[in-house]
């Protein structure tokens, strides 16, 4: 089986896996760039478990009606306060924090502006917005989980703790996919969904017979992809399915035209010295990939004649070290 990737270094690459012999490298960078180690916003040591409060409601803050008044005054305070926790030299912290203000109240003009008259709607009460932005900036908390949602494609993704934030990177995926031939009317699977933006995005490509089959051992991914399917209105095409990697998917096999999947890759001993949105936040299970980070590819790719037709494709993600 060949091989035609989109690798980067040295963080990340996506592969495309088919029986004709071809091969092409494109480098693209895929974590973000960690804070500088000097910040004054680092906490001394990693939460030990990220897991949020027993009733923090876990709906994301976009999707919220907004029925929480508060007076202007109050909401412009607020606004000091938590400008005034970050140093001028973080403009990427200062960019959250009107992220934040528009998702709260709906109004992206609310960052800057607090002349309108009568009391401000948000969609979670002040005290609620105010450890949000404690825990981003104090803990070390990925902004995606703040205000529950990341950008990808065209898409506006929900994402929660327990679930992996969609990289720009792993859009490049999609773009693969569309390049074989008769796609759109072709069974995939998605293995690992996380969120199910892939699941999302490639339904919304497909036509006619076309279905993505996305799966994942994580019932907070299940939650999380179900909600993303159903918000965007692709019920008819994903079917989402709880269980590991193949297991879920033993009614079809030798029926997929793909297999497409973006496994844990990052070697074990590696974990400790990623950034802490990631490193501390980010769930483990789809993060580590063992002793080399081959590990779940290497069962992935054992598992791929069950699954795929003659022919089929096996795009996926992975990472390779360059010393």
């Amino acid at each position: 089986m060949a091989m035609l990737a989109l690798s980067s270094r040295p963080l990340s690459s996506s592969s495309f896996l088919r029986s004709k012999p071809r091969a092409l490298h494109l480098h693209r960078h895929l974590l973000p760039k960690p804070l500088g180690s000097a910040s004054p916003l680092t906490p001394p040591t990693p939460r030990a478990d990220p897991a949020p409060a027993p009733d923090a409601d876990p709906t994301p803050l976009f999707l919220r009606p907004a029925s929480h008044r508060v007076p202007r005054a109050a909401l412009a305070a607020f606004r000091r306060r938590a400008a005034a926790l970050v140093p001028p030299t973080a403009p990427h912290l200062h960019r959250h924090l009107r992220w934040l203000l528009a998702d709260a109240t709906g109004d992206p003009s609310a960052a800057t502006t607090s002349s309108s008259e009568g009391p401000a709607l948000l969609r979670a009460p002040l005290e609620d917005l105010e450890a949000l932005w404690l825990r981003h900036v104090r803990e070390r908390t990925p902004f995606q989980y703040v205000v529950g949602n990341e950008h990808w494609r065209d898409l506006v993704v929900a994402v929660r703790e327990g679930v992996l934030i969609p990289r720009p990177e792993t859009e490049a995926i999609i773009d693969m996919v569309r390049a074989v031939e008769d796609f759109a009317d072709g069974w995939w699977a998605d293995l690992g969904t996380g969120s199910g933006a892939i699941a999302v995005a490639l339904a919304r490509e497909l036509a006619g017979q076309g279905r993505v089959f996305a799966t994942d051992v994580s019932e907070v991914a299940i939650d999380v992809a179900r909600l993303n399917v159903q918000r965007y209105g692709v019920q008819d095409k994903v079917e989402i399915r709880h269980g590991s990697w193949f297991e879920p998917l033993e009614d079809l096999k030798g029926k997929l035209m793909g297999v497409i999947s973006n496994p844990p890759y990052i070697p074990t001993d590696d974990l400790p010295g990623l950034q802490p949105e990631v490193g501390w936040h980010e769930p483990k299970l789809a993060l580590d990939g063992g002793k080399d980070g081959l590990e779940h590819l290497l069962h992935l790719c054992e598992g791929l004649s069950s699954v795929l037709k003659p022919g089929g494709f096996f795009v996926f993600e992975f990472m390779r070290s360059v010393n």
